[in-house]
């Protein structure tokens, strides 16, 4: 009627009406966690109560800039001639442990050690021990008092340490009935769950922050453990957290994820 073709008509786009707000979200997310992906924040923004997909997510995470970590190259299972893997598998929770050091130091330069145990099987944490200096004694009491709550698993892995290693460990675990499993020297990629905890331990927590003292730093640390278990989306769990909170308390359809999650993981009231 107006004499114009129908390809010249176009549709004025119009963006969804949440858009602002999921942004401001998004970018909250990346600035609360910035070692996280748009996948990960895809699952806190989801357990906040958005109901968004990580393609939404991904197309915003870009135009805003925002960097996503770099992944790490993927290693290949360690194979003997025969064709048998030499590394056991995890295939329940309980199954297999694993428990490896990791250094620290507190603002004045000295160091600490952090005693890490992980289950390979669900990814938990099981606990974080926190020293300036620890021995066998002190890997024998964390594993008796995890023991005593959980009950001793079937295998534990490690690497070669003498805190690791030494008679009385090895005599007390066979005497419960625990099988070690120790890892090829200089093989680290053996004991990969526990190496990839490690890693992010340290790239999350312990090269942003400075611990003006040991006790600040188990306090931190301990919440972080206790945010990693039960906040923290894990990619090969479907991005759920290893040990959720059992009641968590109910969102609405729809809103901000800054008002839902918490904004500081120093706040140990906060974080059970």
């Amino acid at each position: 009627m107006l004499g114009q073709h129908r390809s010249t008509q176009r549709k004025v786009p119009r963006g969804a009406d949440d858009e602002q707000a999921l942004t401001e979200d998004i970018v909250a997310l990346a600035k609360q966690y910035g070692r996280y992906g748009y996948r990960r924040v895809t699952a806190l923004l989801c357990h906040a109560g958005w109901t968004v997909n990580h393609k939404r997510v991904e197309r915003i995470w870009r135009r805003e800039g925002l960097k996503v970590p770099l992944r790490q190259p993927k290693r290949g299972r360690l194979w003997l001639n025969d064709g048998s893997c030499i590394r056991l598998r995890p295939e329940y929770p309980g199954h297999v442990w694993a428990y490896d050091f990791v250094e620290g130091r507190t603002h004045d330069g000295r160091k600490f050690r952090i005693l890490t145990i992980i289950d390979e099987a669900s990814r938990e944490c099981l606990a974080l021990i926190v020293a300036r200096q620890l021995k066998h004694e002190d890997v024998l009491a964390a594993l008796a008092d995890l023991f005593i709550s959980r009950g001793p698993p079937v295998h534990i892995r490690s690497d070669n340490g003498s805190e690791f290693i030494a008679t009385a460990v090895q005599k007390w675990l066979g005497q419960i009935g625990v099988t070690t499993l120790y890892i090829t020297p200089g093989s680290p990629w053996e004991n990969g769950y526990n190496e990839s905890f490690n890693g992010s331990l340290r790239d999350e927590l312990l090269n942003g922050e400075i611990f003006y003292s040991l006790a600040e730093a188990k306090v931190l640390i301990e919440a972080w453990r206790r945010h990693y278990n039960t906040v923290r989306p894990h990619s090969s769990l479907g991005y759920r957290p290893p040990a959720p909170e059992t009641a968590t308390p109910p969102y609405p359809a729809s809103g901000s994820a800054s008002l839902h999650l918490r904004p500081n993981m120093a706040a140990m009231g906060l974080i059970h």
